[in-house]
């Protein structure tokens, strides 16, 4: 019985080893909470929505920058890639192939200060340099300038 007993309890506990670090953010499943922490730091302590929609809104400035190739590389890295699309405010007009702008914009419809961009871009590729490695952060940041 009492083997039973132990070897539930370690499937339980490996079933949700999975799980730990993943998302509080509500509807965006798989997202890394340490990621949302940091970088809700780094925003001056941005709510979980806005932090989740400042991240989307930075992959999809990354997203129409990037090759098709080169950019499933970075979502490969940040969990939960495509509900942090999604919670990005919509864009309006094309992004232009260099500058920020769009992003201020993105931000203000946040409720976030422009000038949290230049705060939110480095916490951003520091978790994609360390989640998916130098080359993949290099290839983020050569594009969010």
């Amino acid at each position: 019985m009492k083997r039973i007993l132990l070897s539930c309890t370690i499937m339980v506990a490996v079933l949700l080893l999975p799980s730990i670090g993943q998302s509080q953010v509500p509807g965006i499943p798989g997202v890394n909470s340490d990621f949302m922490n940091s970088l809700g730091k780094a925003l001056g302590g941005a709510n979980p929505a806005q932090t989740a929609g400042a991240a989307g809104s930075i992959f999809g400035v990354a997203k129409s920058r990037l090759s098709a190739g080169d950019f499933d590389k970075v979502a490969k890295a940040v969990p939960g890639m495509d509900g942090l699309l999604k919670a990005a405010p919509s864009v309006t007009g094309t992004v232009p192939p260099t500058g920020l702008d769009s992003l201020a914009g993105s931000f203000t419809k946040l409720g976030l200060k422009p000038d949290m961009v230049s705060k939110a871009i480095p916490a951003v590729i520091e978790f994609v340099t360390k989640s998916g490695g130098a080359d993949v952060g290099k290839l983020l940041a050569g594009v969010l300038k």
